[in-house]
């Protein structure tokens, strides 16, 4: 990847290992780790937005949101502490079409996943979304994530680094 110096910040939970994992690997696609830090919600402290440009936050989805440390995170923000930071989310979840339970499906479809949540918690404090949201897969409710997971995520953080510089260039 292009190197290209803004302060990023990951924030992520992890109940079972996978969201770490891709939360990982986006923060191995940034070149200078002088400038981006990867925490979870309970060493978050408030001086970790100081100057960040991008934040990227995710959570598996469990009962169809994020986990409660990154909604707790979320409520412990001033309404605007991400104002003019551009953002991000993710989830780690399990295909629709893997689940037998019709039943069960059609609520997952209504009820959607942690990705959308985040980005609604990222604008209601003020953050800028500057790519879609993204569900990575996992191949059961522990997971482990299905090979070709890590590489979409590396993929989708350099589209995110490329939307972000196009914004800031305008």
């Amino acid at each position: 990847m292009k190197s290209y110096i803004m302060k990023t910040l990951i924030i992520y939970d992890s109940v079972f290992g996978n969201t770490e994992i891709v939360a990982r690997a986006i923060f191995d696609e940034f070149e200078n780790k002088d400038e981006t830090q990867i925490c979870k919600p309970e060493d978050f402290t408030p001086d970790l937005l100081k100057d960040v440009a991008l934040l990227i936050v995710g959570s598996p989805t469990r009962g169809f949101r994020p986990t409660k440390p990154i909604t707790d995170l979320f409520g412990s923000m001033g309404s605007d502490s991400l104002k003019g930071v551009k953002a991000s989310s993710f989830d780690t979840r399990v295909k629709l079409e893997t689940i037998k339970s019709g039943a069960l499906r059609l609520l997952v479809k209504a009820g959607g996943y942690a990705d959308k949540t985040i980005s609604k918690l990222l604008i209601k404090k003020g953050a800028t979304i500057i790519a879609p949201s993204e569900g990575f897969f996992v191949t059961g409710n522990e997971g482990p994530l299905y090979d070709s997971e890590i590489e979409r995520a590396k993929q989708w953080t350099k589209e995110i680094v490329s939307k972000f510089q196009v914004a800031q260039s305008l």
